[in-house]
């Protein structure tokens, strides 16, 4: 199984959308280009132009110029492809090689659109034709799960769903610094007598990016998001300083158990509609072991709230069902002794 690193890599963006190409999801499963297609072909119905597409002649011309060089030290398309270390080296195909058709290094029939004829093949300098390859989404790629059901395809499927997983999350936590990025790159081409300052937001920018102090103010998790939402969640209790403060109207146990990666020194309180017996008593015993959590009565509220110090989150749902159902989040335009002074 490849690590999430090199399966990300081979993760490409074409007509907006985040796709990996046929030749690599076979080098990856472990198969033949052309038995892949063979499969999707065979199961042409499960994948709809939103799941699969075909490049066309510009894509697989601009893909390819993305991969050409002229300097013989510079790395070739097979250097930047993941292999599984068990896949026949004889199968190989690359963009540079001349000296034979593709068709040659598998049997294929020439009716059969889905063949290895899809992969972008090089002229051999007589005006040789280039077959385009197909591309398939994060759906498709799902789909393939259920026509390719050999172990190393269903382990690698599950490693490449988390390959896109993490990309999302990548791109959605740091959207608004790629922004910042953008409008400080032209702040610079218009101000050049302040390079200077330019280069010190530069600095504060990639050093914030780099120590996850950027932060995002808004999102949604969609239900089965239970680890993601939990990520995000900790990370904002680990980030603490003095105080946290939670307004949650159904807590249980687990919440303590969250609150209890607060740093230490740390003050936790909560305001909750529901004491009930059975929860005084867990508080009972957590705070005999733990750094204590304090806990108020408090049933004014039909939201949820997370302070951090003085930053408030707005919270669509329960610490305790974080990612079963679909919830929103929000940075507030207020302080926590803002908020604290309505209690």
């Amino acid at each position: 199984m490849q690590p999430l690193e090199n399966i990300e890599n081979l993760i490409q963006v074409i007509r907006g959308k985040q796709v990996i190409l046929d030749r690599d999801l076979a080098r990856l499963y472990g198969v033949e280009t052309r038995r892949l297609n063979e499969q999707v072909r065979r199961n042409i119905e499960r994948f709809p132009a939103d799941f699969m597409f075909q490049l066309t002649k510009e894509e697989a011309e601009s893909l390819r110029s993305q991969f050409a060089t002229s300097n013989v030290n510079s790395v070739n398309l097979t250097s930047q492809i993941v292999i599984p270390n068990d896949f026949p080296r004889s199968q190989i195909v690359t963009l540079n090689d001349d000296s034979k058709d593709l068709r040659s290094q598998f049997a294929t029939s020439n009716a059969d659109p889905f063949d290895l004829r899809s992969q972008i093949a090089t002229s051999n300098g007589r005006g040789g034709q280039r077959y385009l390859p197909y591309a398939f989404t994060e759906n498709g790629i799902a789909m393939l799960s259920s026509v390719l059901r050999s172990p190393i395809a269903i382990a690698t499927n599950i490693q490449i769903m988390r390959a896109f997983t993490a990309m999302r999350r990548f791109i959605a936590a740091n959207a608004q610094v790629f922004q910042r990025l953008e409008v400080i790159e032209h702040t610079q081409l218009s101000l050049a007598a302040h390079q200077e300052e330019a280069d010190k937001k530069f600095e504060e920018i990639f050093r914030r990016l780099d120590d996850g102090s950027v932060t995002q103010k808004q999102g949604i998790f969609y239900d089965g998001q239970i680890f993601d939402a939990y990520v995000f969640i900790t990370e904002r209790v680990r980030e603490a300083k003095k105080r946290i403060v939670l307004i949650d109207n159904y807590i249980d146990e687990s919440v303590f158990t969250i609150l209890d990666k607060r740093p230490k020194g740390v003050k936790a309180k909560v305001y909750t509609k529901n004491l009930t017996p059975q929860l005084s008593l867990d508080l009972e015993k957590h705070n005999a072991q733990y750094a204590p959590i304090e806990v108020e009565p408090f049933d004014r509220s039909h939201d949820r709230f997370l302070c951090i110090d003085d930053t408030v989150y707005h919270i669509g749902a329960s610490l305790k069902d974080l990612g079963k159902k679909w919830f929103a989040f929000a940075k507030m335009e207020l302080t926590t002794d803002e908020l604290l002074t309505k209690i």
